[in-house]
């Protein structure tokens, strides 16, 4: 007679941690997405049509709300980043104090959250706009705030040396300590939070990946002339 044991099979078990670990870093690196995503996508789009990008950030809101789940909350966390990104860069680009006070709408609903079933959703929320503040501060102590508007009223030609220009003044000695004492804690902060459980690890990523856009940024900035006459 054929017996039907019960004993696990141990070689798909031994690729359970590994698939545990995949999914757990799934969270941040979505988080880490979204984050990049504005600069990439809603910059253009916003300057093109701002009502439009304005509404898309109602499809994101029901997308996630019907979603449910991490990547539903987290997709509500990101309508609120995203629809403080359009009014700021639809209507109140030419002034930059404003900047943080329009992304920071939200704040209160964020923290509320951080108690209920979509915390996912205020925990993105709270590290993209603590990303966001972080880059505010150092611009503002790099005195690149005047240039602003000007850069933002340039036609493409005059753009271009304005950028590089800000971007040099960013890398003068007397700034480059502000640039490394912000870029330090954010890593350290980043670092300090990812061994302390998913949401926390979601605010890392989100640290991180405003760094990596951070220096992107700046690197293309630099680069502005060059690329601008290659068009």
């Amino acid at each position: 007679m054929l017996s039907i044991s019960a004993t696990p099979v141990p070689g798909p078990a031994r690729h359970w941690p590994r698939l545990a670990w995949v999914k757990g870093l799934s969270l941040p690196l979505l988080g880490a997405l979204l984050v990049s995503l504005p600069v990439f996508v809603q910059a253009p789009w916003v300057r093109l049509s701002p009502q439009t990008a304005l509404l898309f950030s109602f499809v994101l809101l029901g997308w996630g709300l019907w979603q449910r789940g991490q990547t539903g909350a987290l997709l509500v966390g990101f309508s609120g980043s995203w629809l403080a990104g359009c009014l700021f860069w639809g209507w109140l680009r030419l002034h930059p104090l404003w900047h943080l006070p329009v992304e920071a709408f939200a704040l209160p609903l964020a923290v509320a959250g951080l108690w209920g079933p979509w915390r996912r959703a205020g925990q993105f929320y709270l590290g993209a706009l603590l990303g966001t503040a972080c880059t505010d501060a150092a611009m503002a102590l790099c005195g690149l705030m005047p240039l602003w508007p000007a850069v933002l009223q340039a036609n493409p030609d005059q753009a271009a040396p304005l950028l590089a220009a800000a971007a040099s003044r960013v890398l003068a000695a007397e700034h480059l300590w502000v640039i490394g004492c912000f870029a330090t804690a954010m890593l350290a902060l980043a670092a300090w939070l990812w061994p302390r459980g998913p949401g926390a690890r979601l605010v890392a990523a989100c640290l991180a990946s405003t760094l990596l856009v951070d220096g992107l940024f700046l690197g293309l900035a630099l680069l502005s002339p060059k690329l601008s006459g290659l068009v």
